[in-house]
């Protein structure tokens, strides 16, 4: 009986912080944890209302790493530091702990030294901004326009491990420019898992 009560209480219990790691916001919704403030690489203390753009705001969460954040890094870079031009806030947030991952902020300032980041780069310290956004993966996209309501989420494009096909992203940042409808508006973002602290 002790038996089957243990087995239970552990299926509640993953049951629950499933839902948990989660939960998130969903298109339409507000932007989250935007006065949480987190370490730039450039030492900076940074939140998401720092980084707000006049046409919207790109968050990504990446990493060091995953095989799928290297293989897309200069697509992703690209799209950050073009678009940051064009009136768009962007960041990308590394909400890895660095015990489990080896993502120590020493690599990501490495990192983004040597990709040449045009746009922040910054320590989710506790793991709770990925939480509360719903990230589940590295990479995840999430744009929000310029009233802070998610119009894109997901994958930065077709091909899954490595580019090919179309670029969602820049898809949905392109539409965004010229007012259009997005479409499509979420995809499954597919990657690393998230290791959270």
């Amino acid at each position: 009986m002790k038996l089957k009560l243990a087995a239970v209480t552990t299926l509640i219990m993953i049951v629950i912080a499933g839902t948990a790691a989660t939960a998130g916001i969903g298109l339409g919704e507000a932007m989250v944890d935007a006065d949480v403030k987190m370490k730039n690489v450039d030492g900076s203390m940074l939140s998401l209302n720092d980084v707000k753009g006049k046409k919207g705001t790109l968050v990504i969460f990446s990493c060091i790493h995953c095989p799928f954040v290297i293989n897309w890094q200069d697509v992703m870079v690209e799209l950050g530091n073009t678009y940051s031009k064009k009136g768009f806030g962007v960041v990308f947030i590394n909400s890895n702990d660095p015990a489990v991952a080896g993502d120590t902020y020493e690599k990501m300032q490495a990192m983004a030294k040597e990709e040449k980041y045009a746009f922040p780069f910054v320590v989710d310290a506790t793991s709770g901004v990925a939480r509360n956004f719903g990230a589940l993966k590295t990479p995840d996209v999430f744009l929000f326009d310029a009233e802070g309501k998610l119009v894109y989420q997901g994958a930065v494009g077709d091909g899954g491990r490595k580019p090919g096909g179309d670029l969602w992203l820049k898809d949905a940042l392109d539409a965004m420019l010229a007012g259009e409808k997005i479409d499509p508006a979420q995809t499954k973002a597919v990657g690393c898992s998230i290791k959270f602290r």
